[in-house]
């Protein structure tokens, strides 16, 4: 079903691609859910059974720790983490670095200290968190990296520091996620902290703040962990932009308002996603709903442009995943669905056991989940979603994965894998 996608979930990725990747698509995975944004591979040939013991490639044990999902150029693979350490004054620092692996052998051949602050100082985090859980994104030969409100930086492919942000204060709640977006000669990133949420635009080229705008709602509960979307509507871009108690689609070039649609939830980490014309997202704690939104109107349009809403089906964590007829999701308990988008009727209902904070991937109509205690369940991406595989790794894993050629790419809490058949 792969090879049949809607229009609209390529166009997406192909309309911002020469922002953020040059290489052979199928050699490069340049942000968070891959060169679509909609945690989609064009590979025709990805590996259906692996353990320890099997269909590993290779596997490079890594520094410290962080949940932030592997990146690819060619035969580099990129990931941020966060190390504790006693620096020489003998007090305890967290150093957050990016670290580059080769492809081919994965070893690291970069390991680059981009912020350094006393560990007294750093706010504690959820015990599902991590330092480093905001995935880097590649544009223009330069690689961005943002750790939230730890520091915002461009870099070289070398790891070369291009310019570094450590001013963009907002109280965290939980720690840090989200990752940014590239558009133009923008990066732009959330910064929903506990208190004055607000989304960012920085130049590309020196960090400078282009545009800042504030979340037109006093929700009770401020904090939010999402990723934006960029999408195409009528030949204009938006910016999809959900936080506590509202999603925004706002101009990519000025932050200036198109749309506002209300809801109750908070701590949404959820990616939305854009296919068939819809707007596809989860609203976030307590109760999270799926909402499916046409983007077509202007100002609040809580009222005339929300398709259909349903509770109790939608992930907390886990972002969304379509194949243009289908949208599949997982929750963190475990519950894997597949509905239709036209009116989000359920087609089918799977226990897959364990939790779930990894978003789901999509490859030649297969459904790859992630579970947190490392066991990956395989189902067919159709109106049945029968059980392929399961599949186990050791160790816990958060981060979403990454695909290189007919390879997966997989981070561990202690370990980065890259498998293969």
């Amino acid at each position: 079903m792969i090879r049949n996608l809607s229009h609209s979930v390529l166009f997406v990725g192909l309309a911002f691609a020469s922002t953020a990747f040059a290489a052979e698509p199928d050699r490069s995975w340049p942000q968070f859910l891959g060169p679509t944004a909609q945690g989609i591979s064009v590979s025709t040939d990805l590996p259906e059974r692996w353990s320890e013991s099997e269909g590993v490639v290779w596997k490079q044990t890594l520094p410290g720790s962080g949940w932030s999902s592997p990146i690819v150029w060619d035969d580099r693979i990129y990931l941020t983490t966060a190390i504790e350490e006693t620096g020489g004054s003998g007090a305890p620092s967290l150093k957050l670095a990016l670290v580059c692996c080769d492809g081919r052998t994965g070893k690291i051949l970069q390991n680059t200290t981009l912020f350094e602050h006393p560990l007294s100082a750093v706010p504690d985090i959820h015990q599902k968190n991590s330092q480093a859980s905001s995935t880097p994104i590649l544009g223009n030969n330069r690689l961005y990296v943002h750790f939230g409100h730890l520091g915002t930086a461009a870099v070289t492919l070398e790891g070369e520091v291009i310019w570094k942000r450590s001013d963009l204060q907002y109280p965290p709640v939980h720690g840090n996620g989200g990752s940014p977006v590239l558009y133009d000669n923008l990066m732009i990133f959330n910064c929903d902290g506990g208190a004055d949420p607000y989304v960012i635009a920085l130049n590309q080229q020196t960090g400078a703040t282009v545009w800042k705008t504030a979340r037109p709602v006093q929700a009770q509960k401020s904090f939010s962990f999402c990723t934006p979307t960029l999408i195409e509507v009528d030949g204009q871009t938006q910016l999809i932009s959900p936080g506590s108690d509202i999603v925004q689609a706002l101009e990519p070039k000025t932050g200036k308002e198109i749309w506002r649609v209300r809801y109750d939830g908070f701590s949404v980490v959820p990616r939305p996603i854009f296919v068939d014309g819809t707007v596809l997202l989860s609203t976030g704690y307590m109760r999270p709903q799926l909402l499916a939104i046409s983007p077509t109107g202007k100002g609040d349009v809580t009222e005339t442009h929300l398709k259909w809403s349903k509770a109790n089906v939608a992930p907390n964590t886990p972002s969304l995943v379509s194949d243009g007829q289908l949208v599949y999701c997982v929750t963190d308990a475990g519950i894997a669905r597949a509905l239709r988008i036209s009116d989000g009727e359920e087609v089918w209902r799977k226990r897959l056991g364990g939790n779930y904070s990894a978003s789901p991937l999509l490859a030649d109509g297969k459904l790859y989940f992630q579970g947190e205690q490392g066991e990956c369940v395989i189902l067919k991406a159709d109106s049945q979603g029968t059980e392929i595989s399961r599949n186990e790794l050791p160790g816990r894993i958060f981060a979403s994965y990454a695909v290189t050629g007919n390879h997966l790419i997989i981070r561990s809490e202690t370990a980065l894998y890259r498998i293969g058949r």
